[in-house]
C-alpha cells in the first residue's frame, strides 16, 4: 500500500521544481535545505520533511544534487511523460491556455480545442484547428486524450465532463465557474477558480490597508 501524502505538500512540489529548474539554469550544481530555504521563504524543516515523503535525496554534509533532484520531482509530478490536452471552451481563456508555450515545455501538449461557436470554426491556434463540439466524442475515441481542459459555461460542464469520463479521459483541468463531481471517482478533477485566486488577494490588500490605517 503506498503512503499517503498530504495534498499540503503536493502543492508545493511544483514550486520545488521551478525552483531547482531556475538554479540549473544559474549552473548551480548543489544546494543544502538552508540555502534553498532562504530562496524559498520555506522552513528547511519543512524542505526536508517534504523530500522525506519520497525518500529524502539529500546527503548528510553535502546537500542536495539539484540536476537529480530536479529530475526526481519531475518524475514524481509525471513531468518525464507527455500529456495530451484537449481544450472544450476556445473563447479568450480557451484560446490563452492553447497560446502558452510553457506547457510544452513541461509535457503537457495540446492536441485538439473545441467550442460550440461556428464563428470559430477552423480557426488554428498554434497548429490546432477548433472543431465544434460535435466532433469531441470521434476525436477522444481515435486520439490519446489524457487531459481535458473545460473553460465553458458552468451550465454544461457537468454534462461534458461526464461525457469524457465516459469515453475515458483520465483527468479534466476544471476552469469552469463550478465545482465538478464526475461519476467516476478514479477521473482526477482540479477545480481551477481565477475569481478565488483574486479575492484572496483583495483580502491580502485590505488587511494590509487597514493595519496601515491603524498604525497612522
Amino acid at each position: 500500500m503506498s503512503k499517503e501524502i498530504s495534498q499540503a505538500v503536493i502543492r508545493r512540489m511544483p514550486r520545488y521544481y521551478r525552483y531547482l529548474g531556475e538554479l540549473l539554469d544559474e549552473g548551480v550544481e548543489r544546494i543544502s535545505s538552508n540555502e534553498l530555504s532562504a530562496r524559498m521563504k520555506v522552513t528547511a524543516s519543512q524542505i526536508r520533511q517534504d523530500l522525506n515523503n519520497f525518500g529524502g535525496f539529500g546527503q548528510q554534509g553535502y546537500g542536495y544534487n539539484v540536476q537529480f533532484l530536479y529530475e526526481e520531482i519531475g518524475k514524481i509530478m509525471g513531468l518525464n511523460e507527455q500529456h495530451n490536452i484537449i481544450i472544450i471552451g476556445a473563447g479568450n481563456l480557451g484560446q490563452a491556455l492553447a497560446n502558452y508555450v510553457k506547457f510544452e515545455k513541461l509535457g503537457f501538449v495540446i492536441v485538439g480545442l473545441f467550442d460550440v461557436n461556428p464563428e470559430l470554426c477552423g480557426k488554428s491556434i498554434r497548429g490546432n484547428k477548433i472543431e465544434m463540439i460535435d466532433k469531441l466524442e470521434e476525436f477522444v475515441k481515435t486520439h490519446k486524450v489524457d487531459i481535458a481542459t473545460l473553460t465553458m459555461p458552468k451550465e454544461k460542464a457537468d454534462a461534458v465532463a461526464n461525457q469524457l469520463v465516459s469515453l475515458g479521459v483520465h483527468a479534466i483541468w476544471n476552469f469552469a465557474h463550478v465545482d465538478l463531481e464526475v461519476l467516476d471517482e478514479n477521473v482526477v478533477v482540479e477545480n481551477v477558480h481565477l475569481s478565488d485566486s483574486l479575492m484572496q488577494l483583495s483580502y491580502n490588500m485590505t488587511k494590509n490597508k487597514r493595519e496601515k490605517e491603524t498604525l497612522e
